[in-house]
């Protein structure tokens, strides 16, 4: 696993494939919070990216070892899934 400490405020997070998947807000308790502006479909919440998925902090990118689709969690800050509430 790559040193979380490389990683700084507002990088770009790419998954293996190449998409972005999101821009760093902050590293907290092994796992890369994103910004809001990036919380996928629950708009009220960050998500969050496990440490475990990095592979390479390249310049001001950050690499992750997933396909960016498969990498992102969408979660409560205490580590919970979030309930999807659509039908």
């Amino acid at each position: 696993m790559t040193d979380l400490r490389a990683i700084r405020e507002h990088m770009e997070v790419v998954g293996a494939d190449g998409v972005h998947v999101g821009t760093v807000d902050r590293v907290a308790g092994g796992r890369i919070k994103l910004t809001r502006k990036d919380s996928g479909s629950h708009r009220d919440h960050h998500n969050y990216i496990a440490g475990a998925f990095v592979s390479a902090v390249e310049g001001r990118r950050v690499r992750l070892s997933a396909n960016g689709d498969a990498a992102l969690l969408e979660e409560e800050q205490d580590g919970e899934p979030l309930a999807d509430d659509r039908p």
